[in-house]
């Protein structure tokens, strides 16, 4: 079952700019910071309220969100209880898993599909220890 959005995911151009906007400019918080495998800034993430948060990707930096090398919307994310159910719910209805059930770098469990324009929507198991939780 589908419990809500968790986050909608931007790349951003201008990383400086993009928090001016967001943090300063519409109030939101800055809650956490991922880095990619080597150890560089990947990801930031901004608390828009209590379980719901914007990503915003760095511009150019490779890695697995195969958008961001283009600036603007990456992926919307719902948040669901049962990653597994949902995976069986989206084989069920024939639509094809993108990426299959895998445990992210913030420990939440999660796959994806696409719309039928492409676009690239994220169902995402929060787990009780991820960066999300604690923020």
């Amino acid at each position: 079952m589908i419990k809500g959005i968790a986050h909608l995911a931007f790349t951003v151009t201008d990383m400086e700019k993009a928090l001016g906007f967001y943090v300063d400019g519409l109030g939101f918080t800055k809650a956490f910071e991922l880095a990619d495998d080597a150890g560089k800034p990947w990801i930031v993430y901004l608390k828009v309220a209590p379980g719901q948060f914007i990503e915003l990707f760095y511009h150019g930096i490779k890695g697995p969100e195969p958008t961001r090398n283009q600036a603007g919307y990456a992926h919307l994310c719902l948040e669901v209880d049962d990653i597994e159910a949902i995976a069986q719910q989206m084989a069920d209805a024939g639509i094809p898993l993108d990426i299959p059930v895998q445990q992210g770098k913030d420990l939440n469990r999660q796959c994806w599909v696409r719309d039928p324009d492409g676009n690239r929507i994220e169902f995402m198991e929060m787990h009780p220890d991820s960066p999300q939780n604690r923020a």
